[in-house]
């Protein structure tokens, strides 16, 4: 049984996962490196769960009360990992946990691309490990990719598909595929929005109100973009080209130009568009 999780990385995802596991009664250790951002995490997690409570979600205060903030690896059933987009990171991370963590521990990713069975070859359990894909905003957004590798015990597949229906999440198993199924299809829509805006099609506006009023997306793939952060839009892609071996999904000169003036979206406060 699942009922303390490890959280990996307190940026907008982690910070996310946290938030839902502790408010399905769970208790969660939060650990990030980097200084302050499990404090920005905490105070993320607060004003979204005030914001839910008023829509009759549980109570900020005793959802808060079941995360701790940790400096290191803590023994745990679970490990979510939602660092970088990056294979290295990731691997260190999937390295140290499996060297620490007891045997029966799983531990999954949060990536949005990276091939599940890369992670598992760095560890002693490689039954155990297993791809958990959130979508952000984590607390209200209802789907879960779960990724199998070829390594993945059947027991860790029901395990976690269970754990992402007690969360109130909808899971959907896919694949070890570069990608998976959502960014596969998601990345060149971005891409080919990108080139659109690029090639003077349309303004940034226009591409977007297309999608949101043509095809009735509640957000239009520049915004989204911008959500996602383009950095990670382009280390998505990088791995999509790499991993299926195709051009087409190759990031447009435009995105690696964004990438490259530091425009990385609402995170830097620019992007496609602009953000106070």
């Amino acid at each position: 049984m699942i009922e303390r999780v490890l959280v990996v990385g307190a940026g907008q995802m982690g910070g996310g996962i946290a938030q839902v596991v502790a408010a399905s009664g769970r208790t969660v250790a939060l650990l990030d490196p980097y200084p302050g951002a499990a404090d920005r995490a905490l105070g993320a997690m607060e004003r979204s769960l005030a914001k839910l409570a008023e829509k009759g979600g549980p109570e900020p205060g005793p959802v808060l009360d079941r995360i701790e903030v940790v400096d290191g690896i803590v023994p745990a059933d679970l490990m979510i990992e939602a660092v970088v987009e990056d294979a290295a990171v990731k691997g260190d991370v999937f390295r140290e946990a499996g060297a620490v963590l007891a045997e029966e521990a799983i531990l999954a990713s949060n990536t949005s691309s990276i091939p599940i069975g890369s992670l598992a070859a760095v560890t002693d359990r490689p039954d155990r490990v297993i791809g958990m894909h959130f979508f952000n905003p984590v607390p209200v957004l209802k789907l879960v990719e779960v990724i199998r590798a070829e390594s993945t015990s059947d027991d860790t597949v029901a395990a976690i598909v269970a754990l992402a229906r007690e969360l109130g999440k909808e899971p959907v198993e896919v694949r070890d595929v570069a990608g998976f199924v959502s960014n596969r299809i998601l990345m060149p829509f971005i891409n080919e929005a990108v080139s659109a805006l690029e090639t003077g099609v349309a303004d940034a506006e226009a591409i977007d109100t297309v999608a949101k009023l043509g095809f009735g997306h509640p957000m239009g793939p520049l915004a989204l973009a911008d959500l996602i952060g383009l950095d990670t839009c382009v280390a998505i892609m990088e791995v999509l080209e790499k991993g299926l071996g195709e051009a087409k999904y190759a990031p447009s000169p435009l995105l690696r130009e964004h990438v490259v003036a530091g425009r990385l979206g609402r995170k830097s406060g620019e992007g496609f568009f602009r953000y106070s």
